[in-house]
């Protein structure tokens, strides 16, 4: 078990570990290739957009919202169909209604009364605040792909974040959904780590890249971290 003593500080990875990012690309998704004459199970919708994501975001940085725009494209270029503009658009537009877990906004409210809250995404900084409505809660700071010019897994962003940070990195803890983009990077970099893993009682890696690491500690939800926090005391 974690000494959550030892922390200050609570980074966190926001779509998929805050936000339900699959029910809302699903949602964004599902009407556009329905439109298409293409029937796709969620699963397969899901992977295919995990493959395409992490293509675009390996190469050259380019705003988020231009990244959703190029998975909108790649589905169109895969199952041979043309997107109109508003169809293009309509997968990054749709992010200001993707909504937090049931449990992320109690859970982080009681985190904060033990720890500094930081955000670490890969997102765009307008995108992102659409978001921090639903989520409720003063981040001490939001660090963005935008600000850093590159997308997680890059080390660059774990790197910037622990600068901005400003505290010796046994003091931080990062907590996220995504193996591929969070916990293997962190954990390579020596930070301590949760792997908030939502998607336990459902195959396949979802909306993120099949990867392997292994964290610190593994939980099903942010519920459960800000219960075993809850005996730390200043």
């Amino acid at each position: 078990m974690l000494d959550f003593k030892r922390y200050k500080v609570l980074t966190f990875d926001c779509y998929g570990t805050l936000i339900d990012w699959e029910s809302g690309i699903l949602n964004a998704l599902r009407p556009l290739l329905t439109a298409h004459q293409i029937q796709l199970a969620d699963d397969q919708i899901l992977t295919e957009y995990a493959a395409i994501e992490a293509e675009l975001e390996a190469g050259a940085y380019r705003p988020y919202r231009q990244i959703l725009e190029g998975v909108v494209e790649q589905f169109g270029q895969r199952f041979n169909f043309q997107p109109e503009p508003e169809e293009t658009a309509a997968l990054p537009d749709s992010i200001q209604n993707w909504l937090p877990f049931e449990d992320t906004v109690a859970a982080l409210r009681q985190l904060q009364q033990q720890y500094r809250l930081v955000i670490l995404s890969n997102v765009d900084d307008a995108l992102f605040a659409g978001s921090a409505k639903h989520l409720q809660v003063a981040f001490d700071d939001v660090i963005t792909a935008e600000q850093i010019g590159s997308y997680k897994p890059a080390l660059q962003n774990f790197q910037v974040m622990m600068q901005r940070v400003g505290l010796p990195q046994d003091q931080i803890l990062h907590v996220a959904q995504s193996v591929h983009h969070d916990i293997q990077p962190a954990s390579s970099l020596g930070l301590s780590t949760v792997w908030v893993n939502r998607r336990q009682s459902q195959a396949g890696a979802g909306a993120t890249p099949v990867a392997e690491a292994e964290a610190d500690l593994t939980i099903p939800d942010l519920q459960t971290l800000a219960t075993l926090t809850s005996s730390v005391r200043r």
